[in-house]
């Protein structure tokens, strides 16, 4: 009787589903209305948030710098009175659009021999006052900078090993290695790259390293989808598609797609017994 009333209970199956000891670990817990409506709320910031964000510095923008640098073009274009001036004035964003043409104008010219030489004898110029000439090398190398790093760095996504071997991390491919750190560990290898490692979950800080170009492993999603999974903690995570598995599925479909071949000799032979 015993060993009937064991066997049973053994047998049972508990009120949660499934064998004894297979249920979920923490059971979470029913959330009330307040609950509900939290999270509903939380929701709608992270919508709203970026959306609203992005309109009002777009319509700072738009109202207080480009504003002024349309007024203070459309002032500098000299007003003779005729009609040709007052509609130019009255038109919104006219003074933007020739500051913009004058800009491109500025750089096309600064570009040949001629405008390199009156660029030379400006800076000369300004490098003669003492005050002038600092805030002038400072700003230039500012803005040399930042357009050099835009125009040749974070061009590609790799994981290396960090900090230690059997740990991948994401890492941004800055470029090859130059100047006196590649002469120092020209021994360690033969094509050495700087990688920038950010920090997670604030990107714009992190760790400059220097490793050979072996013991990185590139990655195909490009620095923007990189930066938005290291933003997000990886909650956010591009979407791939396994080469491996398509070209096994485009052979598949193919195979579907051929005719199937009948035998025409057997055909053949069929009607001359007849």
């Amino acid at each position: 009787m015993t060993d009937d009333k064991t066997d049973r209970q053994s047998t049972e199956k508990p009120a949660g589903g499934g064998i004894a000891g297979d249920g979920p670990l923490i059971r979470p817990p029913k959330r009330s209305l307040w609950g509900n409506v939290w999270s509903s709320f939380l929701a709608g910031i992270v919508v709203i948030a970026p959306i609203g964000i992005t309109v009002a510095l777009v319509y700072w923008f738009v109202t207080g710098p480009m504003a002024r640098l349309d007024t203070f073009v459309k002032r500098a274009i000299p007003d003779s009175g005729g009609t040709l001036e007052t509609i130019t004035r009255a038109i919104p964003g006219l003074g933007v659009l020739i500051a913009i043409v004058a800009i491109i104008l500025l750089g096309a010219f600064a570009k040949n021999f001629v405008g390199r030489a009156f660029i030379r004898t400006g800076e000369n110029l300004l490098d003669s006052i003492p005050v002038i000439r600092n805030l002038y090398r400072f700003f230039k190398n500012v803005f040399e900078t930042a357009l050099q790093q835009s125009e040749r760095s974070f061009k590609e996504v790799a994981l290396i090993e960090y900090p230690r071997p059997g740990l991948w991390v994401m890492a941004f491919v800055v470029g090859e290695t130059k100047g006196e750190i590649r002469y120092r560990l020209s021994d360690a290898a033969d094509s050495l790259v700087s990688v920038f490692v950010p920090t997670v979950p604030n990107p714009t800080s992190g760790f400059l390293l220097f490793l050979p170009r072996s013991s990185i492993r590139p990655l195909s999603m490009s620095v923007e989808d990189a930066a938005k999974a290291i933003f997000s903690i990886g909650l956010v995570t591009p979407e791939f598609a396994d080469p491996d598995a398509a070209v096994k599925k485009l052979q598949e479909m193919v195979e579907e797609a051929q005719p199937e071949k009948k035998p025409r000799r057997a055909f053949f032979r069929a009607k001359t017994n007849k």
